[in-house]
């Protein structure tokens, strides 16, 4: 389903600042708000479209979702519109999915969306035809390309991309250990998080307690 365009609702450009989308909200809402507009059922409509924009928009949290979600969008339609795979254009859409995860929070990360963009992207079908080019070299940086995102996603998610990775290095036995090592390195990273938040619940409710017993 496609997204809204809540930037589009309004009437912003994407690159808008919170404070150009306040501004455009209050004007918005100041002409199309019931008291103004009466009963018109479209200007009802179209004012609770603009209020969910705004309310997305100056939401951190859902805000990151929403861009990361357009952003995807955005990148499929532009794959579809492109007839021929060949290891140029692939070369350049890992390059800016390697740009993108390197702009993205990882406390506010859709890695499910992050996971399905990049099967996408390294589908059976777009690996057969890179093959076909049998170009060791830009195989290579395609799937180093892809290496470089994995650190984002969990163990298992990240396991279904090195699947699809490794198809692309056959035949090339030091690729396929450089991509296992990328994955034992996703595994260690993940237990590193895991540690670390338990780490500081434990700190956080140590603290609590401290405060608790000073305050008695």
């Amino acid at each position: 389903m496609p997204l809204k365009d809540y930037f589009a609702l309004l009437e912003l450009e994407a690159s808008a600042s919170q404070a150009e989308i306040k501004k455009a909200y209050r004007r918005l809402a100041l002409q199309l708000h019931p008291d103004k507009a009466g009963l018109d059922p479209w200007s009802a409509a179209r004012f609770a479209e603009v209020k969910e924009a705004y309310e997305v928009l100056t939401d951190p949290t859902k805000r990151e979702y929403y861009l990361q979600q357009r952003w995807y969008q955005q990148s499929q339609g532009r794959k579809k519109m492109q007839e021929i795979i060949n290891p140029a254009s692939m070369i350049g859409a890992c390059l800016e999915l390697e740009r993108h995860v390197a702009r993205l929070d990882h406390f506010r990360l859709d890695r499910q969306g992050l996971l399905a963009y990049m099967l996408s992207l390294f589908s059976d079908d777009n690996i057969q035809k890179l093959l076909a080019f049998n170009d060791p070299e830009c195989s290579r940086s395609i799937v180093r390309s892809g290496l470089h995102c994995l650190k984002p996603l969990e163990p298992s998610q990240a396991s279904e991309l090195v699947k699809q990775l490794d198809k692309l290095a056959t035949g090339n036995p030091a690729l396929q250990q450089e991509i296992r090592d990328s994955l034992q390195e996703v595994h260690r990273y993940s237990r590193r998080e895991k540690w670390n938040l338990l780490l500081v619940t434990v700190l956080t409710l140590l603290i609590c307690m401290l405060l608790y017993l000073l305050g008695r």
